[in-house]
């Protein structure tokens, strides 16, 4: 634990992407970051893709990146593995963004990065994720400028986006 109260920002971590490879979060420094867990049978599903893919498409040439984590804590909404995962989100969804390993949100296995997300900007209802779809944004130093919940639309997220990125 004491190692991860000393981290100041998102790029001081590392995550397995979906492959198993890892991926230093350093790599996005100076990039606004949309960091969501994701689930591919959850009723917010449909909703939450599409709309993540259309501001991927509008902002990625302007220094935006999602970051997606698939998390199966929620209804055991996201069952599959990896590479279902992938296949769901790409195919179905046409998701160019990066998609990570699957990962806990909550609770003693949660992952460093959630700990830091949920430690950063606690939620309505403190700090545990309450369900899929829970978007935290992140500015170009790293840091945690807001949370939003998974009811939130990505795309009303859309004028927070583009503040961080001018």
């Amino acid at each position: 634990m004491a190692s991860q109260s000393s981290k100041g920002s998102v790029h001081d971590f590392t995550v397995k992407d979906a492959r198993g490879n890892d991926v230093d979060l350093s790599i996005y420094k100076g990039k606004v970051l949309l960091i969501v867990n994701v689930a591919s049978q959850c009723g917010l599903t449909n909703s939450n893709y599409t709309e993540l893919s259309k501001l991927y498409e509008r902002y990625k040439d302007q220094g935006f990146e999602i970051l997606a984590f698939p998390c199966n804590q929620f209804g055991g909404q996201e069952p599959g593995n990896n590479e279902q995962i992938l296949e769901f989100a790409c195919t179905r969804f046409k998701a160019e963004y990066p998609i990570f390993d699957k990962v806990d949100v909550n609770g003693e296995k949660a992952a460093p990065i959630y700990k830091f997300l949920k430690s950063s900007k606690g939620g309505l209802f403190g700090d545990s994720i309450k369900w899929n779809f829970s978007k935290f944004l992140v500015n170009k130093e790293g840091h945690v400028v807001d949370r939003y919940a998974p009811t939130t639309s990505p795309l009303s997220i859309e004028k927070d986006i583009r503040k961080l990125l001018a």
